[in-house]
């Protein structure tokens, strides 16, 4: 999607996407990963996720990037953090605690930030993405996250034909395309939630699915 389709997004307030609370399946199923303390933790397409302070507090170094410079506001609001901030590039830097969030655009992001990320959390930024850029997504974002780097991603799997994305269905057969050159994949959870997604009923979808996967780089 371009720029402009997610800064109109925020702009508006609708933000569907964003939860109240820290991703179940995180919380579930982070623990598999077992990353030794102080792992730097990428987090893509990061908004203002709730997700990044849980992770926090469990004595990760998250890095989050994300588009809106609203969302990042947002984030630290909420949080009660009040951020340095730093200009490099065409991007800024919000720092505060061991949260560092990247108001920018995730395919010019600085390769050196990823060189030390031990781990990613991806919830809602692979499914953010239309087919061709998921492509490009997976060849030039995860392709600079070093090796033995692991990874939680959650996906999102319904008939294509019945909603128009973003989220997109992104099923298992095409983050094998994604990702099984250069990743290993285990499916750690599959779960019907189309109940839980009454906007999803509202558009006609008839099967909804979440699903989670543990990545770890060769």
């Amino acid at each position: 999607m371009h720029a402009d389709f997610w800064h109109q997004r925020w702009q508006e307030g609708r933000i569907g996407f964003h939860q109240d609370v820290p991703t179940p399946l995180l919380v579930e199923h982070w623990p598999a990963l077992a990353l030794p303390a102080r792992s730097r933790v990428f987090v893509p397409l990061a908004g203002k996720s709730l997700d990044m302070a849980w992770l926090a507090a469990r004595g990760h170094r998250v890095l989050g990037v994300e588009l809106s410079s609203l969302a990042v506001e947002q984030f630290f609001q909420a949080q009660g953090l009040e951020p340095a901030i730093e200009s490099v590039g065409a991007a800024r830097h919000y720092r505060a605690g061991d949260i560092e969030l990247v108001c920018g655009d995730v395919f010019d992001l600085d390769p050196a930030l990823l060189a030390d990320c031990e781990a990613v959390f991806d919830r809602a930024a692979l499914i953010a993405l239309p087919a061709a850029i998921r492509q490009r997504y997976a060849r030039e974002v995860y392709g600079r996250l070093p090796r033995g780097c692991r990874g939680l991603l959650v996906s999102l799997e319904y008939p294509p034909h019945e909603k128009q994305g973003p989220p997109f269905p992104v099923g298992p057969a095409e983050i094998d395309a994604l990702f099984a050159a250069d990743w290993s994949i285990q499916s750690l959870q599959r779960q019907d939630i189309l109940a839980e997604q009454p906007r999803f009923i509202d558009e006609g979808v008839t099967t909804l699915w979440t699903a989670a996967y543990r990545l770890q780089r060769h």
